[in-house]
């Protein structure tokens, strides 16, 4: 708790959804299943198996029955997310793990599944990118139901109210999101997930606000609670005063009406003053999220991230499960293009198959395009897969964490295998498909020249180039003060990147946190970035300060930004900028 004034109570979350919600508090019962380990007789353990397998079974007729209802209610958009869920009860290791430790443990079923999900967390832990971490909730939520199954508990629908209500639970599933009426859920408020878990995923999706990470929520609000949601800053307001509730109803009309007049420039270009355009995209990893682009005036997708396929896995997907997948995104993107990176993971963090050591260092090891070469098979079914999605729109293809050329020739020479064994099968693809890299490491950028002669595009990943430069862990919260976008070298450095690509004749595409900041868009605009991908609730706004800036003022601020000496100087020029020129686009 940040604050109390008399009986009003303010909370700090993750802000997950935006938007602002006043209404009455629902306490939902999503907290976790307590599980008692209890030993068992030998006779017993084919009777706790055959338990696990009926709970297993239920678990599935039940997300099959969502789906049909979703599907009845609202269509197909958000049954990706159920199908994954599906897939993870389908998971081999899932089952054989809990069936082996009841045999050999003689302990309960509840028990022994709890024990697999331990294991299944570990295939978590240290990994560094944020939405990867978040898929753990996936595993988490799969088995939570399962749990719940085999003690017989009942699963309540979160819109069995009378009223609109802000529901407030431990954490919400997929399948809580997808069945609210949002005639009567406007608001989440949970004690765990983050930005990028399915849950503020499909919050956003849906536009219901969301703050998430509370940890201790439940135990602060009760059923009638009045409440005041802040998802933008990730605030919640018990019993707020009158003042507070006045300025917060003025403000959540203000925030309403903003929305909307930026929801305007959806399909205006995305071009300055001067008539310079710049590709406006979006960042996505399930198809749930593509709807959320088209609304807000994506031209098309920047960044397809495919890790999600594999996380968590006890086998690697296969090619026609990789190609069904990233079909149906290219399908609901068409005409836009859709750009797919290759598997940016270490594979000790996603499929147990594989039997990779683990690293003491796995942000500097074996990961993205290395792994993807240490394993050619893996692979080449993978960009078979892509080739294969391309057939169905425009496609392009990249490879992440290029440190030299001849990564790029091996990587090339790959997807010229793969090419020639589907015209072999006759199988269709685009065989003008245009490839890529990821420029993320100081290596990379020395040798932009080099490699731009290499391939089609550059798009950076300012995410890790940011940190590989700076030499900081961007997850290490004791140093998040030394993680500056705005720093002289990454500065000197992206400007080196869009020399090298436009010399060479290629686009340059941004698609990491930098892009999607409405006032880092003078800075990007004249360091001549041709594209900006991001999230897609960002791009009306970066669409409204791109509109009102000048390709040639934009230019002027970059040399001038050029000539500080440090990421605080950068800044406060840039600001002092923005509040001459764009006062009232930040609000």
């Amino acid at each position: 708790m940040d604050s109390e004034r008399n009986n009003t109570r303010i909370f700090k979350g993750i802000g997950a959804s935006p938007g602002i919600v006043i209404g009455e508090a629902r306490v939902a019962d999503r907290s976790r299943v307590v599980v008692v380990e209890t030993s068992i007789p030998s006779e017993n353990v084919q009777s706790e198996i055959q338990r696990f397998h009926e709970a297993l079974e239920t678990t599935k007729e039940q997300l099959n029955s969502i789906k049909e209802q979703i599907t009845r209610s609202s269509g197909t958009e958000h049954l990706y997310v159920i199908d994954t869920h599906l897939m993870i009860l389908d998971d081999s290791m899932l089952t054989s793990e809990t069936i082996e430790i009841i045999r050999n443990d003689r302990i309960n079923a509840e028990a022994a599944l709890k024990r697999t999900l331990k294991k299944f967390m570990g295939f978590f832990e240290g990994i560094e990118d944020e939405y990867l971490r978040e898929r753990s909730s996936d595993v988490q939520t799969v088995v939570e139901r399962v749990l719940r199954n085999m003690l017989g508990k009942r699963h309540e629908l979160l819109d069995e109210t009378d009223g609109r209500v802000i529901v407030i639970a431990h954490d919400l599933s997929p399948a809580d999101i997808l069945q609210v009426d949002k005639e009567k859920v406007i608001g989440f408020v949970t004690d765990l997930g983050g930005k990028t878990s399915h849950t503020a995923i499909l919050a956003r999706s849906l536009e219901i606000p969301a703050v998430l990470g509370l940890e201790k929520i439940t135990t602060e609000i009760s059923d009638g609670d009045a409440l005041i949601i802040d998802g933008d800053k990730g605030i919640v307001i018990v019993h707020p005063d009158e003042e507070t509730f006045r300025d917060y109803l003025q403000h959540k009309q203000y925030y309403e009406y903003r929305e909307r007049e930026l929801l305007k420039l959806k399909d205006l270009p995305a071009e300055t003053l001067d008539g310079h355009r710049i590709l406006l995209k979006g960042n996505v990893e399930f198809i749930e999220e593509v709807p959320s682009i088209m609304k807000h005036g994506g031209e098309g997708i920047g960044l397809y991230r495919t890790e999600m396929l594999f996380i968590g896995r006890s086998l690697v997907p296969d090619e026609e499960e990789q190609y069904q997948a990233y079909a149906q995104v290219v399908r609901r993107m068409f005409p836009f293009p859709v750009t797919i990176r290759t598997l940016d993971v270490g594979g000790d963090k996603f499929v147990s198959d594989l039997n990779l050591t683990d690293e003491l260092n796995p942000a500097l090891g074996l990961r993205a395009i290395r792994l993807s070469l240490r394993c050619p098979e893996l692979f080449k079914t993978q960009l078979r897969a892509i080739l294969r999605a391309s057939a169905h729109g425009k496609v392009k293809i990249f490879f992440p964490m290029i440190s030299g050329v001849a990564e790029i020739r091996e990587a090339k020479t790959l997807l010229g295998v793969a090419k020639s064994e589907l015209r072999k099968s006759g199988v269709p693809f685009d065989e003008e498909i245009e490839i890529g890299i990821m420029i993320e490491t100081p290596s990379a950028v020395l040798i932009a020249d080099l490699l731009a002669r290499e391939v089609d595009f550059f798009s950076v990943g300012t995410n890790d180039l940011i940190q590989y430069s700076l030499a900081i862990d961007r997850t290490n919260e004791h140093l998040s003060s030394l993680y500056e976008p705005l720093h002289p070298a990454v500065l000197r450095s992206l400007k080196l990147v869009s020399e090298a690509a436009h010399a060479a004749g290629i686009s340059v595409c941004i698609c990491g946190e930098m892009a999607g900041e409405p006032s880092y868009l003078p800075i990007l605009l004249g360091l001549g970035f041709d594209e900006l991908s991001m999230n897609a609730v960002s791009i009306p706004k970066v669409k409204h300060i791109l509109r009102r800036c000048s390709k040639i003022e934009a230019e002027i601020l970059v040399d001038q930004a050029l000539k500080f000496s440090t990421a605080c100087e950068v800044e406060l020029y840039l600001q002092q900028e923005i509040t001459t020129k764009f006062a009232d686009s930040f609000d």
